[in-house]
């Protein structure tokens, strides 16, 4: 098993994963044929489908895709980018598998980011190991100049350089800015996937929770994730 330690944060502190053993985690490509969900026939996934051809025919760029992220707390609108395809076709599976459903946001750090995404976290009996899960691959980095940590956006969380100098990105751990002006000098250093459109007051609502070591002090959690454009 690899773990994942996630990113440092603006305060200094360092992520809650612990040190990496084992084999090194697959890359994406190489999972693909054993780990993509057998959902990839749903009916979204044939929306989307025909919608990418669509746009091909008509010589029109491909719609961005929107998801609602229900949570305890309540919904976030986020949209993901098309000139980061790896990622967002990969959290298009998992959403699809319903992956995500009855994830905690297991680590929040106000003026930062609030972070989500380990399967470990429906378990109440592997705290111990609460950020440090995933899918079994990561994802080759996807680092674009024009994508910065504004407010709401959505990024990878991943391993540091120096257990990760291609600086892949976690399966499925990610996490939404809070602030900005804390956010900047992590800007192309880890992917940036997508942006909120809505449900900032969410956002403020879940890094307002009081934690402990960064971690809420009461279950926030993701309830489901659908795409619906």
């Amino acid at each position: 098993m690899v773990s994942m330690l996630l990113l440092g944060s603006c305060h200094g502190k360092q992520g809650n994963g612990e040190s990496a053993s084992g084999n090194r985690a697959q890359t994406l490509a190489e999972a693909t044929a054993t780990a993509r969900p057998a959902a990839t026939g749903t009916a979204d996934s044939t929306a989307a489908g025909q919608d990418t051809a669509a746009a091909a025919e008509n010589n029109m760029p491909e719609a961005e895709p929107v998801y609602e992220i229900y949570t305890t707390e309540g919904t976030i609108t986020i949209m993901l980018y098309n000139d980061t395809p790896l990622h967002r076709d990969n959290f298009d599976r998992l959403v699809a598998a319903g992956y995500y459903d009855s994830v905690l946001f297991h680590r929040v750090i106000p003026d930062f980011m609030i972070q989500t995404g380990d399967p470990y976290t429906k378990d109440k009996d592997k705290s111990s190991l609460y950020g440090t899960g995933g899918p079994g691959y990561t994802i080759p980095a996807e680092i674009r100049p024009g994508h910065t940590h504004k407010r709401g956006a959505i990024a990878a969380a991943r391993l540091g350089d120096t257990a990760n100098p291609a600086r892949e990105s976690s399966g499925s751990q990610f996490y939404i800015v809070h602030n900005e002006n804390y956010c900047s000098h992590l800007n192309g250093e880890y992917t940036v996937f997508g942006e909120t459109i809505d449900g900032f007051d969410v956002i403020d609502r879940i890094a307002s929770i009081p934690t402990r070591n960064d971690r809420p002090v009461k279950d926030v959690r993701i309830i489901t994730i659908q795409r619906i454009l």
